[in-house]
């Protein structure tokens, strides 16, 4: 019997969320089969896999530590094999900044942003409002502020002494109209999902994980065209960071009356949640694919040097 280790939790902002992923995986895998550890890691983790020698790693962890090549250094020098993206891909998609440099050097549509201490964005604005500031290395929206069109100041938020996010920010235009996302599973781009925040406003934090939160179109309304074009984009954005297994790609898409018809990525995430609701579980199960099929199908895709 394979033997999995599920990794959870982790010390990162998204640990509540990792815990939610992991904890929906490992009930899959044991549904699937499969012998299963629950792991929720903290900074013994080399020790405790070294101890218990699992045949494979289930990496359910977000953030940093557990998205960003760290862990998946650590499992390359054990020797276990895991699952998602490797080392360089993970720790340059992460890296927001960095993997638009990648982006837009495989000429995929990035918004156009600078790279900046996070007091100097505060003195002044460091592009022409409407911009958004995010934190250069999180997800699920931490630290993510918003700046309108007729805001005279930049954000003050990122003067807290307590800010958690790091000294550099990422200033990026704003880019209105729609939120849509796409996964790829192993070579294969999956169909699009467009996201509506419930309250009309962005995707933030609750609408992403509170109950209700947000409402998925599955598959969005689009062209045909930019339907394809959304699913090549996700594959190429993939391909080109380097990425292995399971990732998703998130989109803006501006097809407002009168909008600029931009369609841009924002990022790819190489750890998407995997609770049963979350948008990779759907987007698969749209296509035919269980939840259970799903991390099954992962565990078998799970290697080292990747």
């Amino acid at each position: 019997m394979t033997h999995v280790a599920v990794l959870m939790g982790g010390f990162s902002a998204e640990r509540e969320i990792s815990l939610r992923s992991g904890a929906a995986c490992a009930k899959a895998l044991e549904a699937e089969g499969f012998k299963v550890s629950r792991v929720d890691v903290d900074r013994s983790v080399a020790e405790v896999l070294a101890r218990m020698r699992p045949d494979v790693a289930f990496n359910a962890l977000h953030g940093p530590y557990g998205e960003d090549g760290i862990i998946q250094g650590v499992l390359e020098m054990l020797r276990i094999p895991y699952t998602h993206s490797g080392v360089l891909a993970s720790a340059l998609a992460m890296r927001k900044d960095r993997a638009k440099d990648v982006l837009q050097a495989a000429d995929i549509p990035v918004a156009p942003s600078v790279t900046i201490d996070r007091f100097a964005a505060s003195k002044a604005h460091a592009l022409p409002p409407p911009y958004v500031v995010k934190p250069l290395a999180e997800g699920s929206s931490f630290g993510v502020l918003i700046v309108k069109e007729d805001q005279e100041y930049p954000p003050q938020e990122l003067t807290r002494e307590d800010w958690p996010y790091g000294k550099d920010v990422i200033v990026e235009h704003y880019v209105a109209g729609r939120e849509l996302t796409c996964a790829v599973i192993g070579d294969k781009a999956y169909d699009v999902i467009e996201i509506k925040a419930s309250d009309g406003g962005w995707y933030d934090y609750n609408a992403k994980y509170a109950k209700g939160g947000s409402v998925h179109v599955l598959p969005a309304n689009l062209k045909e065209n930019i339907y394809h074009f959304v699913q090549e984009l996700t594959l190429k954005a993939h391909k080109a960071l380097g990425c292995r297994g399971v990732s998703r790609a998130d989109f803006r898409y501006d097809d407002r009356p009168g909008g600029t018809g931009e369609l841009v990525i924002l990022e790819v995430n190489t750890q998407p949640g995997m609770t049963e609701t979350s948008l990779v579980p759907e987007i698969a199960a749209h296509a035919g694919l269980s939840f259970g099929e799903l991390v099954k199908w992962m565990v078998a895709d799970a290697s080292c040097d990747r």
